[in-house]
This record gives structure tokens, C-alpha cells and sequence, in this order.
């Protein structure tokens, strides 16, 4: 058992993942960051969650959801800032939790975030997908429900859109990060000019009447969920804090980063920032302009209102350029998620292949297997469904760093580089991020819970059956093992030589 525990312990060193990651390309800036955290976050979430949540849980203090989730994913923020400062890995949360707190914490930890950008990917392209069908139902064309839904969902066999729109972001990073971060960063510009034109518009479309009351009564909803009081507020806030999780994208690209100890914390807390003012407003400009039940089961809210309001042009507009802009939420999503499986193939956790580069230092296997995976996800899983599961992986991973703050700082300047950036009011912040993080998975519906269960012992299968005995940890102990033995041996044979002499 004693032996077991130990490999399961066993940390990597810092200085192996810098030699590891050196070939990767450093080219992103503190620009390319910004764009990358706030294309990723302020996503296909916008332009659904709010109307969603509000119908199904808050009501009218949607925003109070918003909120309250962002101020959770700040703290952790926070410490991914701090993190990703002092350890500018490929692989974010999997590579730092492998350092400070040995193998099998870090394969959780990665296999928990390879959950949410699988999922993320499939959900923000069915998200593109429902708002690009909105934007051309006006003049008449229509997918058939064969092509327009997933699998089993109003006749649907297959989303067409969100299967097309994920192989061209995966084609576009295929040719690398320089190239998909002058896109994103075009688009970027783009789509936040779409959530102001919508927010200053729907201004003047606010009926006062529709905030009262601002906090509906409670009561428990068919599915046995709850609505209304505090408590459909902090369901809300379990089912919203998916909308927040694109800073992870930033830091499973710091192995690519300029002058990381100081791109990695400003691109993670100023994208949060930007973001969290961007979804508050967008929150309450939705729910003053309709009254909040007529977003139910609604996944393109926003262009809905705009049109109702009579401004069908405006939504038109706002409509095309959201659904131009949610590439970038893909790119984000699929960068992060390709560095991550390229860690785990790196580090033997998986098969060899996905940690190869290709001529140019991309990981292009590890992101063809993302696409693939991506495509099948989205393909059978609803909208809905896969909110709430994003959520789950991402908050186990969250839970783990904010932790990993109280391992890392005896080591800061030390076998780790001293961070541009540290974590405030430690040791006291990072207990409350852990325990914010772990409040909000609480939060969860019983079915997310159960999935996140089983996807973690299929987890747990593969370390057991394959990650430990593959891993690179293992193998260099091996070696070790057996050079010792060698030097024993020789030392042995060393003694009999000379008593042999005598």
C-alpha cells in the first residue's frame, strides 16, 4: 500500500515541463490574452444562460446569479493568476497540481478539465448553431429538424452547423496559435461591439414592471430543481458558472506566452473583469425588456428580444455579429483542450501520439482527437444538458488549485520561480475560493453529479490500468531503480574482486 501511495505522489519537476514545453512557440502578448479570456468567456453564454436561467431558476435576479458566480470564479482566479505566473506550463490546473501535489492529484485535476472542454466545445457550437438558425429564420430558411437538433431531440439525427463550424476552427488552429490569435483578436472586437449595441438598444425597451419582484417567491420546480428565493438564485449560480471558466483557457496556453510572469495574471484578471460587467448588464437589460418565464427553453434570448421589441434589424445585426464572434469561444475552448491532451501524451498519462508536435510545434494529434470527441458529444447531448456538466469537471479542477496555493508558496523562489503575481489575503483567500468552488458544485442538479461520478471512474480506470504504469514519472523511476541496482551491483562485485586479491 505504501508503495502504491508512493507512486501515486511522486512529483514532477518544474524544470522538466520548462525543458518539456520549450519547444512550443512563445508568441502570445497580454492583447492576444485579453482576447483569448474574453472571446472564450463571453461566448455562446451570453447570448443564452441569462434568458435560461432566468426562466428556469432566479427569475428577474438572474444578474444576483451572475454575480455571485463571478465573484467565486475571482478568487479563483486569483490563484490561477498566481499559478500559471510561477508555472507557465502547457496543461494549466493537470501540469501545476502534478508539481506541488504529485501524479494522481494532477491526472484528477487534468481529467476533470478534459470533461469541460470536451463538453465546452460540443456547447458552444450547438450555442452558434441555435443562433445561427435564429438569424435566418426570418427569411425563410430552415434546417430540417433531421439536421438542426442532436440526436433524439425534435427529430434530430445530427447538428449540421455545429459539426461544420467546429472542423473549420480546428482547420484554422491546425496552422497555429499566431494565426488563430490575430482572427480571435479581430473577432473579439466584434462581438463585444454586438453585447454593447444589444445592452444600449434594449435600454429602450425596459418595462420596469418586469423586475418586480426582483426576487420571485420560492417554490421547487417540476424537475425538482428550485426557483425563486435565495435558493433559485444559488441554483443559478451553479448552472451560470460555466460562463466564467475561459480564464483556464488563458492559462493552458502560458507555455506559449511572452514574458509569462506578467502576461499570464493580467490576461486571467483582466478578461474576468471585462466579462463580468459585460454579463450583468446583459442580464438585466434581458429581463427588464420581457418579463423573465418567456425565455424558457429559449437558447437564442437575445436576438428573441431585440425581435419582439420591434427592432428586428438590430437583432439582425447583433444576431450575425454574435454568431461570427462564438468562433472565438471554439478557439479558446479548442486551444486549451488540445495543450491539455497534448500534456497528458506528453507525460505518458495517455497514448504517446497525442503528445507529439508536428514540424511546426503544434499539437496537431492531440487536437484532432479533441475535434473528433468534440463533434460525437455534440452530436448526442442537448443544449441544457450540457451546461451543468461543463460546470461539474471545471469546478473540481478550481477546487484543486485554490488549494495549490498553500503547496506552492514554501517552494516560490526556491525549485519554482518566484510569480510576477501572488494570490491576496493569503492564507485566508485560497480556503475561501476552495469553499466558494465547492458551494457552487453542491449547487449542481443531481444528474450532473452522477455523470461527473462516472466520468471519474472511467478516470480512474485509465490511471490504474495505463497513466501509472506509462507515465514518464514511472519510467524515470525505473531507470533510476535500476541505475541503482547497476552501482550496487558493481560495488558488490568491486568487494569480492578485492577480497579475492587479499
Amino acid at each position: 500500500m505504501s508503495s502504491l501511495w508512493s507512486k501515486m505522489s511522486r512529483r514532477e519537476s518544474p524544470g522538466i515541463y520548462e525543458d518539456k514545453d520549450a519547444h512550443l512557440n512563445r508568441v502570445l502578448t497580454v492583447k492576444d490574452f485579453l482576447a483569448l479570456g474574453v472571446g472564450t468567456i463571453v461566448s455562446t453564454s451570453i447570448f443564452t444562460l441569462p434568458g435560461v436561467v432566468a426562466a428556469q431558476h432566479a427569475g428577474a435576479a438572474v444578474s444576483l446569479s451572475f454575480l455571485a458566480a463571478a465573484i467565486v470564479a475571482g478568487m479563483v482566479a486569483f490563484a490561477y493568476a498566481e499559478m500559471s505566473s510561477a508555472m507557465p506550463f502547457a496543461g494549466s490546473a493537470y501540469s501545476w497540481i502534478n508539481v506541488v501535489f504529485g501524479e494522481f492529484w494532477g491526472w484528477i485535476s487534468g481529467w476533470a478539465l478534459l470533461a469541460e472542454y470536451f463538453i465546452a466545445v460540443a456547447f458552444v457550437g450547438s450555442g452558434l448553431s441555435a443562433n445561427f438558425r435564429g438569424l435566418i429564420a426570418p427569411i425563410g430558411l430552415k434546417f430540417p429538424n433531421a439536421l438542426a437538433n442532436t440526436l433524439g431531440s425534435h427529430g434530430g439525427i445530427l447538428d449540421i452547423t455545429a459539426v461544420v463550424v467546429i472542423g473549420l476552427v480546428a482547420f484554422l488552429l491546425s496552422y497555429g496559435v499566431s494565426n488563430a490569435a490575430r482572427v480571435e483578436n479581430v473577432l473579439v472586437v466584434l462581438k463585444v461591439l454586438a453585447v454593447l449595441t444589444f445592452i444600449v438598444v434594449g435600454l429602450t425597451a425596459i418595462h420596469p414592471q418586469n423586475y418586480v419582484p426582483f426576487i420571485p417567491e420560492y417554490h421547487v420546480n417540476p424537475d425538482g430543481s428550485a426557483f425563486g428565493g435565495w435558493q433559485g438564485i444559488y441554483a443559478g449560480v451553479s448552472e451560470i458558472f460555466l460562463a466564467y471558466i475561459g480564464f483556464d483557457s488563458i492559462a493552458a496556453n502560458a507555455a506559449e506566452a511572452k514574458n509569462p510572469e506578467k502576461t499570464m495574471p493580467r490576461g486571467i484578471i483582466g478578461s474576468l473583469i471585462i466579462a463580468v460587467l459585460l454579463f450583468v448588464a446583459v442580464a438585466l437589460v434581458l429581463v427588464g425588456m420581457f418579463h423573465y418565464s418567456l425565455y424558457a427553453n429559449n437558447a437564442e434570448p437575445v436576438g428573441w428580444a431585440l425581435r419582439h421589441a420591434g427592432h428586428g434589424t438590430v437583432a439582425s445585426i447583433v444576431q450575425a455579429i454574435a454568431v461570427i464572434g462564438m468562433f472565438t469561444a471554439l478557439i479558446g475552448m479548442m486551444m486549451a483542450g488540445s495543450r491539455l491532451l497534448y500534456s497528458f501524451g506528453r507525460d505518458g498519462m495517455l497514448s504517446g501520439w497525442l503528445g507529439k508536435l508536428n514540424k511546426h510545434n503544434l499539437p496537431n494529434n492531440a487536437l484532432i482527437v479533441l475535434t473528433v470527441v468534440g463533434i460525437v458529444v455534440g452530436a448526442v447531448c442537448p443544449f441544457a444538458f450540457l451546461a451543468q456538466l461543463i460546470s461539474a469537471g471545471t469546478l473540481i479542477a478550481f477546487m484543486f488549485v485554490s488549494l495549490g496555493i498553500y503547496a506552492i508558496r514554501p517552494r516560490e523562489g526556491k525549485d519554482i520561480p518566484m510569480p510576477g503575481f501572488k494570490m491576496p489575503f493569503y492564507p485566508v483567500l485560497p480556503a475561501v475560493a476552495f469553499l466558494g468552488a465547492l458551494a457552487v458544485f453542491w449547487g449542481l442538479d443531481i444528474q450532473a453529479k452522477t455523470y461527473a461520478g462516472i466520468w471519474f471512474a472511467i478516470g480512474l480506470i485509465i490511471y490504474f490500468g495505463y497513466g501509472m504504469r506509462h507515465s514518464y514519472l514511472n519510467k524515470k523511476n525505473v531507470t533510476d531503480v535500476k541505475k541503482s541496482a547497476e552501482k550496487a551491483a558493481e560495488k558488490v562485485d568491486a568487494v569480492d574482486y578485492e577480497e579475492k586479491e587479499d
